[in-house]
């Protein structure tokens, strides 16, 4: 009996990836979770994406996650925790603990509007911080001051985020 229900599980596989169906089943799928995904703010975003916890933890020490759990929109350049990883153990301790720098370089990760990536160009940008951000845009890449934007157009319902490998510091 079971090798009869596996041939037949198997024969319907094939009927729906031969007659197209699987494709669009696959293709719905897609398109459901990224409305899921934009239905998520950045904060549910970031966290579901599984490699921004070290931000998560900063946010949180800071007080920004209702902030950023807001209307916005915003558009969030943030660091992985590879990134956040980069920064001396004994240096980001000391940030965690100082809420008001960490606030500030936070808030120098993001810029107020929803700005895609086929929208960035090059020169400075205000964040919400109050210092501007230098972006190069050159050949198909993005940097934002000495980071590198390695995944773009990460959307959620209140912005953008765009993932970059180093964390920016202001001035």
């Amino acid at each position: 009996m079971r090798n009869y229900k596996t041939t037949i599980a198997r024969a319907v596989t094939a009927l729906v990836l031969s007659t197209g169906i699987g494709t669009a089943a696959a293709q719905g799928h897609a398109a459901a979770t990224q409305a899921a995904a934009t239905r998520a703010d950045i904060v549910e975003t970031a966290l579901g994406a599984g490699q921004f916890t070290t931000l998560a933890k900063a946010l949180t020490a800071a007080g920004l996650v209702d902030t950023l759990k807001g209307p916005g929109p915003f558009t969030v350049f943030a660091p992985t925790d590879a990134a956040f990883a980069k920064i001396p153990a004994e240096k980001l301790q000391a940030l965690l603990a100082d809420k008001d720098a960490l606030t500030r370089v936070l808030t120098y990760h993001v810029v107020p509007g929803r700005v895609v990536a086929a929208e960035v160009k090059s020169g400075s940008v205000k964040t919400v911080q109050g210092q501007p951000l230098n972006i190069r845009a050159s050949g198909g890449s993005v940097r934002v001051n000495d980071a590198n934007v390695i995944k773009t157009d990460v959307m959620a319902s209140n912005g953008v985020i765009h993932v970059i490998d180093t964390v920016v510091l202001p001035n």
